[in-house]
């Protein structure tokens, strides 16, 4: 109990004390972090899908490198949500829902998916009459390469195709991607 209330403490010193000096008031100081309805630091949207631009990405547990590595990606290209920015780290989301900091350089704005649920058809054209191409096991990344209304062109695994949006992770309902 004791040492929850220091850790208590020494959080809120390492988030308003910096500023403490600077003139900012603390509710600037606090705003920092993209909230809803403001623009973030990027004027980018957030949240918003993005990729892995390395192999080897460290994912910690705040916005900093003084905050512990919790886990490490180990693929590159796979697609990301971004849900938070502070200066040059951005919270991230995974398709698991898993979350962390990650530094702006690990990130890519080219767009990917993940196959989700069963075994999935690729198909040749957007439509459920249309013929497959190849199938597509769950866990599977792959590029997304524009979407019309329910259904979204994608390269998986070499394989150029049809998914509905239903059928993968890395892109919003009603998103349309050029």
């Amino acid at each position: 109990m004791i040492l929850a209330a220091r850790i208590g403490i020494l959080a809120f010193c390492l988030t308003v004390l910096p500023y403490a000096f600077t003139g900012m008031p603390s509710s600037q100081a606090q705003e920092s972090e993209s909230v809803p309805g403001m623009a973030p630091p990027t004027g980018l949207p957030v949240p918003r899908f993005v990729s892995l631009r390395s192999a080897e990405v460290n994912v910690r547990t705040g916005p900093g490198t003084r905050y512990p590595v919790e886990w490490v990606f180990v693929k590159r290209d796979i697609p990301v949500e971004i849900t938070a920015e502070f200066d040059t780290w951005r919270r991230i989301r995974d398709w698991e829902g898993t979350e962390g900091w990650v530094h702006q350089s690990m990130l890519s704005g080219k767009r990917a998916i993940m196959v989700l649920g069963d075994v999935r058809t690729l198909r040749r054209s957007a439509g459920d009459s249309a013929g497959g191409l190849a199938k597509v096991e769950p866990g599977v990344a792959g590029k997304l390469l524009h979407c019309q209304t329910n259904w979204c062109e994608v390269n998986v695994g070499g394989y150029r195709g049809w998914l509905q949006k239903s059928e993968f992770w890395g892109v919003y309902p009603a998103e349309t991607v050029e």
